[in-house]
């Protein structure tokens, strides 16, 4: 533990996990409340989420950089869950962080990290791009001042697009000034802190132009009151866990999803990988101390992450500087935090919602086929018109589809030619098996119950002709079988069988072994036919052939 510690305040390092530590905390307080009014919260709830999950995760995640924030995908969720819809919508908000925190915990706890490798990219990239439009279309009612009504993002853009002469055109300047200046200062020295310079002097136009013009630009003061001190604890409400679960699994798999493409792109002091359940774990817990705190729920971010690393933290103590940042504007500029403008901060989510659609992923799914591109597309339409926590759900439904789809289809049948020298080569099947030929057949790919018919198509047909023809099928490296491969090979035996061959099986599994035997397959096939593989290659497959070849001389 002391150990720890003096590597932590090390002065080597201390210096600069300062520096980048006063540049996240700066940085994470209009974000904050840039979350909160996107999740269509009190933009509080956005603040403490940056504050408590950060710290909450700081010491729990593998990845030493990773920033534990609320996402802007993970705020949209929020925002279609209809919390407005509970006694105590507050309360139902802290209830889903602590319940997203229990099931990120849980994944990581089950080894989840080796989950995410199965959600396919054309239905994160079809998911990220709408998520992307989304934050943009959602504010465009904060950016115009003009609050627009339709059941869901798409339906308000078109009631925007009917009222334009309704908007406020000093929101609209600030808003407008607000996403050039993030875009000037981009070319700047002064990197990601534009951020902060361009909200505070959106926010002092809206300010002078209130005073000057009398023009009605919305404060954060005009929505909520901003208190001066840091949150009480509360506990979660349990009358809303079961409406919460959906919502609670929804945000925990993006959230999940997010954290591991943010720890795999982070540097770690070590040079190893890191563990994607461990940071699992640390997502969750942040979530959990978020949710205590009054905040919402948040999970690996990508933009905080790079933020740190690109500013020289070394250590970890940089999240405790950053929270130490944000705990003082709380505590001694409320009264300045009060005159954040709204459409400043629409700019901001804009700019950021600019951002989050990446065309070179869509080109790059695009060039891969047309079912990826399908999927993305399907995924993208769904994300933009449906709720999001109903919209991952579908969205993890096509993934596993099209994971079955895909991997159903990778098999392929060859025939397999032993010589008398002890050569083997492999070429394509016959269309047939004629008669008195020894066909033996290897069988490459995943045999699971989605490719037997593919498996089964791929077989060389049996009639008439075939008689006295052994078949041998090979499944080497193949470690289980279902029933429904069984079928396909008692249906095929049969075949063999009426046409007067028969089939041979060489099996290197014991456990597909196994499974032949008590499925009766072996008994059905006969006495000899089934064979357990040693660890020659080879030898087996040519002791049947040999085997075959005295069968058919007798």
């Amino acid at each position: 533990m002391r150990a720890a510690l003096r590597k932590l305040f090390s002065r080597k390092t201390i210096g600069k996990d300062a520096v980048s530590g006063l540049v996240l905390g700066v940085e994470a307080v209009p974000d904050g409340l840039a979350a909160g009014l996107l999740a269509g919260i009190n933009p509080l709830a956005g603040l403490y989420a940056y504050l408590f999950g950060m710290v909450g995760a700081a010491f729990f995640t593998s990845s030493t950089f990773m920033v534990v924030q609320a996402t802007g995908a993970m705020a949209l969720i929020v925002s279609d869950a209809d919390l407005e819809s509970r006694a105590d919508p507050d309360r139902a908000l802290y209830t889903l962080a602590i319940m997203t925190g229990i099931v990120m915990i849980l994944a990581g706890l089950f080894g989840g990290g080796r989950l995410v490798r199965f959600v396919p990219t054309a239905v994160m990239a079809g998911f990220v791009t709408a998520v992307g439009v989304n934050i943009i279309l959602g504010q465009l009612s904060n950016l115009t001042g003009y609050p627009a009504e339709g059941g869901n993002r798409l339906a308000k853009l078109v009631d925007q697009l009917l009222h334009i002469p309704e908007w406020s055109i000093a929101s609209v300047t600030v808003g407008l000034l607000v996403i050039g200046l993030i875009h000037l200062f981009r070319l700047a020295p002064i990197g990601s802190v534009g951020l902060v310079v361009a909200v505070v002097l959106g926010s002092g136009l809206a300010v002078l132009l209130n005073i000057w013009l009398g023009t009605p630009v919305l404060l954060l003061d005009d929505i909520v009151d901003v208190p001066s001190g840091l949150p009480a604890p509360v506990l979660p409400n349990i009358d809303d866990v079961v409406f919460l679960i959906i919502p609670a699994f929804s945000l925990a798999f993006v959230g999940l999803v997010q954290g591991a493409a943010v720890s795999a792109g982070l540097p770690t002091p070590t040079g190893r990988p890191p563990n994607t359940s461990r940071d699992f774990i640390g997502q969750g817990a942040g979530s959990i101390v978020s949710g205590v705190f009054q905040g919402m729920p948040v999970g690996g971010s990508m933009s905080g992450s790079s933020l740190v690393v690109a500013s020289g933290a070394k250590t970890r103590l940089v999240f405790v500087v950053a929270g130490g940042v944000m705990a003082l504007v709380i505590l001694f500029a409320s009264d300045l935090v009060n005159y954040v403008a709204m459409p400043a901060l629409a700019g901001l989510l804009i700019v950021i919602g600019i951002g989050a659609i990446k065309p070179s992923r869509i080109l790059s799914v695009i060039k891969s086929g047309p079912l990826p591109t399908t999927v993305m597309a399907v995924t993208f339409g769904l994300t933009l018109v449906m709720p999001l926590q109903f919209a991952v759900l579908v969205g993890v439904g096509m993934g596993i589809i099209l994971f079955v789809g895909q991997q159903s289809n990778r098999v392929r049948v060859r025939q397999v030619h032993v010589r008398d020298a002890g050569r083997i080569r492999e070429t394509d099947p016959p269309a047939r098996i004629p008669a008195g030929e020894i066909v033996i057949l290897q069988p490459y790919g995943s045999l699971f119950f989605a490719s037997a018919p593919v498996f089964e198509n791929q077989l060389p047909a049996v009639d008439r002709d075939s008689k006295g023809a052994v078949v041998i099928i090979r499944l080497r490296g193949t470690d289980q079988i279902g029933l429904s491969l069984i079928e396909v090979l008692r249906r095929y035996a049969r075949e063999l069988r009426d046409a007067g061959a028969w089939l041979k099986l060489v099996i290197s599994e014991k456990r597909v072994f196994d499974q032949v035997q008590t499925s009766g397959l072996a008994e059905e096939l006969g006495p000899g036919n089934v064979y357990r593989s040693s660890e020659w290659v080879g030898e087996t497959v040519r002791r049947a052939y040999a085997d075959a070849r005295e069968e058919q001389r007798g």
